[in-house]
């Protein structure tokens, strides 16, 4: 995996740290298909913004069924995170990275998955620093109206 990390605002380096072990706990609760370390890592109320419809997905119930519906099709998940970056206030952060979901599929095929863009709002509470939003999105090709899924960092 590669991730590289940086900070952008003032920040403690504790709280940087933090921040990054908590997308790499995700990154191992997705390889593992561990839905109970995933739940761990976000608000009761998360938002997410994935790139699958509804436009959105509010709590955390809708959050799982989302990497729940991820495993039926992967036998394997392979997850990639790239050049994560994180802003970081006092109990608030914001981030952004590449990731790539990639794997084997129930049937056996490989894919190489895609790169999309993901943008993390974290919160702290109780210490804990939680995932409250996230955003995965491919450009938009505007003359097709198609997604462009061949970029890659």
């Amino acid at each position: 995996m590669s991730n590289d990390f940086q900070s952008h605002a003032d920040g403690t380096e504790g709280d940087e740290a933090e921040l990054r072990r908590t997308i790499d706990k995700a990154v191992e609760g997705l390889r593992a298909k561990d839905l109970e370390a995933l739940e761990q890592l976000y608000t009761t109320d998360v938002v997410s913004f994935d790139v699958e419809p509804p436009l959105q997905h509010v709590g955390i119930a809708a959050k799982l069924e989302n990497w729940s519906r991820v495993f039926l099709f992967f036998e394997t998940v392979t997850y990639e995170v790239r050049d994560l970056t994180f802003t970081v206030g006092e109990d608030v952060a914001f981030g952004h990275a590449f990731a790539r979901l990639s794997g084997t599929l129930k049937n056996g095929a490989a894919t190489s998955g895609m790169w999309v863009r993901v943008t993390y709002g974290m919160r702290k509470i109780d210490d804990t620093w939680l995932i409250a939003h996230d955003q995965v999105s491919v450009p938009l090709d505007i003359a097709s109206g198609r997604g462009v899924v061949d970029l890659e960092p």
